[in-house]
């Protein structure tokens, strides 16, 4: 324990002095007060107002942001290592292989979640400062556990890309496309399936549940929109597979299974590495 401890504090340290976290933390805050400079917290949409809604807006422009920082930010982290030579070094420590490897994971969590979490929460406090009239704190929990899924997710497809990769070259590449993938299959490849090859559309929605960006979507939606009526047929096969609470477990604990999942494999075939 106190290895992963160790671990993961080198990890935050690493991260906190690199120029990527900087931008990061920059662009959650800059969202943030973006959205308080246009007035989104006084706007009304489908009777949504004040920071509800701009928390809806938030978390949209984060769904688009935040995996390709996890994975273009991370995926060099094991393969760099490796590189550089530096595991060498560490592991001429007395440390263990599972120590270093969840306390990197640990730590790069934190790095990748609070900035996030923090811009969210300092929203909510500037609100009750500015005598909003209504604090969503529910909103705030829901999207704080889905963004909690989401990181993981993301962190963990990207220590499994790190711990197969040869390279950082290949490793930011597969990165890459693996973002690019799941973006796609959000709408366009699954329009495709169903216009050109009449393919089932309970086929086409499992599919779209396979794929952790198109989960958090839905369960981001399903807060201001219980009936889904964005998403049209597609709503009745998922509310009548889960319900509202069945799917919101669903989109919370689906993306975690897959990256922890993920991040086991990483760290079975980083064990059996030739790690010089």
């Amino acid at each position: 324990m106190k290895a992963l401890l160790q671990a993961a504090r080198l990890d935050i340290s690493e991260s906190v002095r690199a120029r990527w976290f900087t931008l990061y933390a920059l662009v959650f805050g800059g969202l943030i007060a973006v959205l308080f400079i246009f007035g989104l917290t006084e706007s009304r949409v489908m009777g949504f107002t004040g920071l509800s809604r701009m928390l809806m807006t938030f978390i949209q422009l984060t769904m688009a942001i935040l995996p390709i920082f996890v994975l273009l930010s991370t995926v060099r982290s094991l393969v760099g290592d490796r590189e550089a030579g530096v595991y060498e070094y560490m592991l001429s420590f007395p440390i263990s292989l599972s120590g270093w490897f969840w306390g990197r994971f640990a730590g790069r969590f934190l790095v990748v979640f609070l900035p996030v979490f923090a811009a969210m929460l300092i929203s909510l406090l500037a609100g009750l400062f500015m005598g909003a009239e209504e604090i969503p704190w529910r909103d705030f929990l829901w999207y704080s556990a889905l963004l909690f899924s989401l990181s993981l997710c993301f962190l963990g497809i990207s220590f499994f890309i790190s711990a197969l990769a040869r390279t950082s070259d290949i490793a930011q590449s597969l990165a890459f496309v693996t973002w690019l993938a799941l973006l796609m299959f959000l709408d366009l490849i699954l329009i495709g399936l169903l216009i050109q090859f009449q393919t089932p559309p309970e086929i086409v929605v499992g599919l779209a549940l396979a794929n952790p960006l198109e989960v958090f979507r839905i369960g981001a939606m399903m807060l201001f929109d219980p009936q889904l009526i964005l998403l049209g047929t597609a709503a009745y096969i998922i509310l009548d597979l889960f319900g509202n609470a069945g799917f919101m477990a669903y989109a919370i604990l689906y993306p975690l299974t897959l990256g922890l999942a993920l991040a086991g494999i990483g760290y079975w075939v980083f064990k059996r590495t030739d790690l010089p």
